[in-house]
């Protein structure tokens, strides 16, 4: 099983990034796809999430209408749309994979992004 996030790096407040997650050796398409962070000093936090049904999504409300969800079940990934990016969302950003029947969870190990001018 392997979660591995790219798109992750420096960008200037107000700026945009696309973070990817790609997913292998289960099935993607029945897990939730989740995008969760953690800042220094802070504990990890969930961005949003995805259902594996109809693609129903959920946001952090500090990130709603900046940050947009997406799934590709065909290519086994899940973006994350970043934009206006303020210094606060400075943080690791890390993808997660869980279903609740069987109780499974599967972790990435993270991708930086930094905002600053």
């Amino acid at each position: 099983v392997q979660l591995v996030e790219s798109g992750g790096g420096l960008v200037q407040p107000g700026g945009s990034l696309r973070l990817s997650c790609a997913a292998s050796g289960f099935t993607f398409s029945s897990y939730v796809m989740s995008w969760y962070r953690q800042a220094p000093g802070k504990e990890r936090e969930l961005v949003a999430s995805i259902t594996s049904g109809d693609g129903s999504t959920n946001y952090e409300d500090s990130v709603k209408g900046r940050f947009t969800i997406s799934r590709d079940n065909a290519k086994k990934t899940v973006d994350l749309q970043m934009n206006s990016l303020i210094p606060e969302d400075t943080a690791v950003y890390y993808c997660k994979a869980f279903r609740r029947v069987p109780r499974v969870t599967y972790w990435g190990k993270g991708t930086p992004v930094t905002v600053s001018s």
